[in-house]
């Protein structure tokens, strides 16, 4: 497997070559015999999204590697393969570039659609849990079979918000319903909403605009049938972005050791608003 390593700078960054010539860019920290925590972000983002929880798990001796998924953050800005099956397969491979085995794998939103496709598919041994944190699974989108979901119309208006402004999208998605800043009270950070920005003006608008459809329109009901490992849903009952009715609740009774923990009051972004009561409710789940 071809790999390259960048500069080992500050961002302790490097990149994997894929089969198909894109470039992943990843940070892997900590001691490489340990055990590997592998954190996969949300829409619109890049690996700089976990930065709270890579900094908490590194301090307790973990093996911490988060990616920038095809399209976004540093890695290659893609025109194709934007799809639910090729993330899966782009981790696939960089599972085994690394070796990774025995792992945790912790999915936000669209990442957790990625982390139930790649544990489907993985191989035996690779993986030991998986977390699933405000995560998209089973499907988004309202259909017959799926009347809880959202509209079409709702992923409709993301995607001409994309096209036509994405930059002052990418202001008001954070500022107001991701984090919950919308809501009364609410503790609005300025640097948490800039940092969003500048994560999704990174990546390139035409995989995150594929990546709507990716992860409002993909059934993964069946991939959840075939996980085989424990899974922690984690998801907050104020989540606006992701109804937790019509995904954790629905998600946990699809695979065969499910638990879910719900969050009174907390929003989608739940993992940087409220890190000191995930991180340790996260590690508490791997140790045992």
């Amino acid at each position: 497997m071809p790999q390259d390593q960048a500069a080992h700078g500050a961002a302790g960054g490097a990149t994997l070559t894929l089969k198909d010539g894109t470039s992943i860019f990843y940070k892997d920290w900590g001691p490489k015999t340990a055990q590997p925590i592998v954190f996969h972000h949300g829409w619109p983002l890049s690996a700089d999204d976990w930065d709270a929880q890579m900094l908490y798990f590194l301090a307790k001796g973990y093996r911490v590697i988060a990616h920038d998924r095809r399209g976004h953050g540093r890695s290659t800005q893609t025109d194709a393969g934007n799809d639910m099956a090729t993330y899966a397969s782009d981790v696939l491979e960089l599972a085994e570039a690394l070796d990774l085995k025995n792992a945790v794998h912790i999915g936000h939103s669209t990442g957790g659609g990625e982390v139930a496709a790649y544990v489907a598919r993985s191989k035996p041994g690779r993986v030991a849990k998986a977390v699933l944190v405000g995560a998209i699974p089973p499907l988004m989108l309202k259909t017959a079979n799926n009347p809880g979901g959202l509209p079409i119309e709702v992923f409709d208006g993301f995607r001409a918000a994309l096209a036509a402004n994405r930059a002052q999208f990418y202001l008001d998605v954070p500022s107001g319903p991701f984090y919950g800043f919308n809501r009364p009270g609410a503790k609005v950070s300025p640097g948490v909403i800039q940092n969003w920005w500048r994560e999704g003006m990174i990546g390139g608008a035409k995989a995150q605009y594929d990546c709507i459809k990716a992860f409002s329109e993909t059934d993964q009901t069946d991939d959840l049938k075939k996980i085989q490992v424990p899974v922690l849903f984690l998801h907050g009952d104020d989540d606006q972005i992701v109804p937790i009715a019509d995904s954790a609740m629905l998600a946990v009774k699809l695979v065969k050791k499910g638990e879910l923990k719900v969050y009174k009051g907390f929003p989608h972004g739940m993992l940087t608003t409220h890190a000191e009561v995930l991180n340790p409710d996260l590690l508490a789940f791997i140790r045992k």
